[in-house]
């Protein structure tokens, strides 16, 4: 069993929905620091139930609901298909 695709939508970094393949072969993610690699990463840990913030490099669960100024929607969405 193996990752097929993330959708992501208002967590962290992604405030918008985002879809992310992984193919069958090889897939990196890459970019500058401050990008959001990291959280695609920490997206996969919340999606399984990790519920501790601290590991998700986040001071509490609200902190990883993508948020402008202090607003946010009040939800995030991580989907795994595998």
């Amino acid at each position: 069993m193996h990752i097929k695709e993330i959708e992501l939508n208002n967590f962290k970094s992604f405030g918008r929905k985002a879809k992310i393949p992984f193919f069958d072969d090889f897939t990196t993610i890459s970019g500058p620091n401050g990008s959001g690699k990291s959280n695609v990463i920490d997206s996969i840990l919340f999606c399984l139930g990790l519920s501790n913030s601290r590991s998700m490099r986040a001071d509490k669960l609200t902190d990883l609901i993508y948020s402008i100024d202090g607003k946010s929607t009040g939800t995030a969405e991580v989907t795994i298909r595998f």
